[in-house]
């Protein structure tokens, strides 16, 4: 059977308080990598919207549909970024680039993250300036310092 290649489509999702603060997830498969919920679409058709609240449950356990308070918002922006080459072996041999839609999902403070150990080994809440200073990703720190702007259009 041949190989299923990842899809070069993925969504970016910033948690954050009202209050600013971020969620950092650290990544299991490379030391040091701060990052914010992220994930590839798994077929093309599939809305970015959808794929998001399945990432943000999957790699933190809020469930969104469920979680009182929390607002995902659309931002409506997309990167494209060329593929780190430690990952490139999980795209097909022609992709270079991935185009990433941007959401933003705020939180109540206090939000219990229960990361899942195959993908993430440790959370923390940082205030934004500080998460995008950690970010390993360029285009997650652009959207990390994009904050405070969006949060302006969510309704409190």
């Amino acid at each position: 059977m041949p190989k299923a290649f990842k899809i070069p489509q993925s969504v970016l999702v910033v948690i954050h308080t009202a209050q600013l603060d971020v969620l950092l997830i650290k990544r299991v498969d490379a030391e040091g990598f701060w990052q914010s919920v992220t994930g590839s679409k798994e077929h093309p058709g599939e809305d970015y919207g959808e794929r998001a609240l399945r990432e943000v449950r999957e790699e933190t356990g809020i469930d969104c549909a469920h979680y009182p308070g929390a607002t995902l918002v659309d931002w409506n922006l997309e990167n494209v970024y060329a593929i780190y080459p430690r990952w490139s072996h999980r795209y097909a041999p022609d992709v270079q680039h991935n185009t990433e839609h941007l959401f933003g999902l705020m939180v109540p403070p206090g939000t219990v993250v229960r990361l899942n150990p195959r993908e993430h080994i440790e959370w923390r809440w940082l205030p934004w300036r500080e998460a995008a200073l950690a970010c390993f990703s360029p285009s997650n720190a652009e959207a990390i310092l994009m904050l405070p702007r969006w949060t302006a259009k969510v309704p409190q």
